[in-house]
């Protein structure tokens, strides 16, 4: 099976091609899972706004303007919006008082301070000390959301070579932080 641009599924969508809409998902899905999750730190939040994030590329496939930015990004904007919304939503939520149940509030501008915060200065400092292989193990892992098998093949390396990068970055990527 050949891979289908963004785009293009974008504008079969916008035409009521239901068939891209799938197409979409099955290319797409697991890297804006990985967004969604970055966000969200839970995975189940995630998947409800990955679910709100496709309707609302069904809805609005036609708003997308390729002269104004890849489609991907298009996408990731929109995973992340319905990811804050989700983030807000929760943080209205009242916790009942039955601690097995796992409720907590989640402040709704939590994560607007860490993304303007001096946490993030840091991570983005302690990112840019890291050895290039290491960072990209990182970045593809972590902030696309893709497999260890996924990276091994995108970056046509061993399987057993991706995951040490990607554990000594995060070793040193910790004591950086630390």
């Amino acid at each position: 099976m050949t891979e289908t641009p963004v785009a293009e599924l974008l504008a079969r969508i916008a035409a009521g091609d239901r068939a891209a809409l799938r197409l979409l998902y099955q290319a797409e899905a697991t890297r804006l899972f990985g967004l969604a999750n970055a966000i969200l730190r839970d995975r189940d939040a995630a998947a409800d706004a990955l679910q709100d994030a496709f309707l609302r590329v069904a809805q609005r496939a036609q708003q997308f303007d390729a002269s104004r930015g890849e489609a991907g990004a298009w996408l990731g904007g929109i995973v992340r919006h319905a990811a804050l919304d989700q983030a807000r939503r929760r943080g209205r939520e009242r916790p009942s008082d039955d601690p097995a149940l796992g409720d907590a509030a989640v402040a709704p501008e939590a994560l607007e301070k860490v993304l303007a915060g001096e946490d993030l200065k840091r991570l983005h400092w302690c990112l840019a000390t890291l050895e290039e292989k290491y960072r990209r193990g990182i970045l593809l892992a972590f902030v696309q959301g893709l497999s260890h098998a996924q990276i091994s093949d995108r970056l046509h390396l061993p399987l057993g070579t991706v995951k040490a990068w990607i554990r000594r970055g995060l070793l040193q990527l910790r004591g950086c932080l630390t």
